[in-house]
C-alpha cells in the first residue's frame, strides 16, 4: 500500500501541495483529478522522489523519505511516452529489462515477457517496427508495455492520454483499464479529463488549489461532490442555490433543507405532460439520442432540460419532472438519491 500523510510541497516558500493525506491500496488505481495549477503532478513527482516533500511518503509501511527514485521500484508513464526513436518497439520495452536486471534473464527469456507485454496492450507483432511508423495511440501503448515490463510495485501515470484526440482517449482510456486490471498492476494517475478519471480509475481523489477537496470511490464521489465547485467541475451542468433549488429539490422527492443547493445533470429535467414543473422553452438542439432543451422555468429560471421525442420550440410551453437519480445536493452527509449506478457506462455527462 502506498501511505500518504500531511505531505508539503513548496516551491520557494509559495505552496504548491499542501497536507495531503491519501492511501492507495494494492490492486487499485487512483485518479488524482485537478485543473491545471491544482498540484496533482507536483504530488506525483513528489511520491516518485523527483521532488522534496515534507510529511511522510511510505510503502507497505516503510518510510521512503531516503529512498531514490530509481530504487523505490515505481514507474513512470508520462503523456508523451519518451520512446526512443532509434529503438524498435520490442527494444523500447526490452530496455527497462536491460537496465534494471542485467545479468538476470537470459535473451530469451526477456523476448519471450516482451511479447507477452505486447499481447497484453494489443500490439502483437508489432516488435520490429520504429516508433515513428505508429500513431500516436500505438506509441502510448508502447509506452504502457515499457512501464509494466519489470512488474512496478507502482505505476505513476501522468496524463497518458491528453496528447491524444478526444475519440482515442477515449478509447485508449478503456484500453488502459483493461490492462492496469488484468495486469494487477496499483496505479496512480493524474488528468484534468474527468471522463478519463471515470474510466481508468476505482477511486478518485479531486484536488483544487494544492489541496484534496475530496476522495473516494467513483461512484460516492459523482453521487456525492463535496461542494458545488466540484459539481461543476465532475461535469455536473449546473448548480442551483437557494429557491431554485427548494422548486427542484421538491419536485424530485429530495429533502429540502434551510440552505438548499442542488447539482443536476443536463438530462436532470425531462419533458413529461404530467410533470411538477412549468417553463418555456428558450432553445432546442436535436441530437441522435435526444433533444437537449434551455428552459425557463417557474421559480427555477433557465436550466437544461431534455425530450424524449418531439422538438419544442423556442416559446413552447412544456411541463417537466425531475429525475432524482440525476440530482446531486454538493456537501450533503448523504447522496441525494438511491441510485446505485456507477459513472463509469451510466450517462455521467448527461
Amino acid at each position: 500500500m502506498l501511505s500518504l500523510k500531511d505531505v508539503s510541497v513548496a516551491y520557494d516558500g509559495v505552496p504548491a501541495v499542501t497536507d495531503v493525506t491519501l492511501d492507495l491500496a494494492d490492486g487499485q488505481v487512483l485518479a488524482l483529478l485537478g485543473p491545471s495549477g491544482s498540484g496533482k503532478s507536483t504530488l506525483l513527482r513528489a511520491v516518485a522522489g523527483l521532488e522534496p516533500a515534507e510529511g511522510a511518503i511510505s510503502w507497505d509501511g516503510r518510510s521512503l523519505a531516503h529512498v531514490p527514485t530509481h530504487k523505490r521500484g515505481f514507474a513512470l508513464m508520462f503523456q508523451d511516452g519518451q520512446l526512443f526513436a532509434h529503438l524498435s518497439v520490442a527494444a523500447n520495452v526490452a530496455y527497462p529489462l536491460k537496465l534494471r536486471r542485467a545479468g538476470r534473464r537470459s535473451r530469451a527469456a526477456r523476448a519471450s515477457r516482451v511479447a507477452e507485454l505486447l499481447d497484453l496492450v494489443g500490439l502483437g507483432g508489432y516488435g520490429s517496427r520504429l516508433p515513428g511508423t505508429l500513431s500516436g495511440g500505438e506509441r502510448q501503448r508502447v509506452a504502457l508495455a515499457r512501464a509494466l515490463a519489470v512488474d512496478p510495485r507502482l505505476l505513476l501515470l501522468d496524463e497518458p492520454l491528453s496528447a491524444l484526440d478526444a475519440g482515442l482517449r477515449e478509447r485508449l482510456g478503456a484500453d488502459l483499464r483493461r490492462i492496469l486490471t488484468e495486469a494487477g498492476t496499483t496505479a496512480l494517475m493524474v488528468t484534468h479529463d474527468q471522463e478519463e478519471a471515470f474510466t481508468v480509475a476505482d477511486r478518485l481523489a479531486v484536488m483544487r488549489a494544492g489541496r484534496v477537496v475530496q476522495e473516494g470511490d467513483l461512484a460516492q464521489v459523482w453521487q456525492h461532490p463535496a461542494d458545488p465547485w466540484t459539481a461543476l467541475f465532475l461535469g455536473y451542468a449546473r448548480v442551483l442555490e437557494g429557491p431554485a433549488a427548494a422548486v427542484v429539490l421538491q419536485a424530485a422527492g429530495l429533502r429540502v433543507s434551510d440552505r438548499p443547493v442542488v447539482a443536476v445533470r443536463r438530462s436532470a429535467l425531462v419533458v413529461d405532460p404530467s410533470g411538477p414543473l412549468r417553463g418555456s422553452v428558450v432553445s432546442a438542439r436535436a441530437t441522435p439520442d435526444q433533444v437537449r432543451l434551455v428552459v425557463a422555468v417557474e421559480g427555477v429560471g433557465e436550466v437544461d432540460a431534455v425530450s424524449p421525442s418531439g422538438v419544442p420550440g423556442p416559446g413552447e410551453s412544456v411541463r417537466l419532472r425531475v429525475e432524482p437519480a440525476r440530482a446531486a445536493v454538493p456537501g450533503a452527509a448523504e447522496p441525494a438519491s438511491n441510485a446505485t449506478a456507477g459513472p463509469r457506462g451510466a450517462e455521467r455527462g448527461d
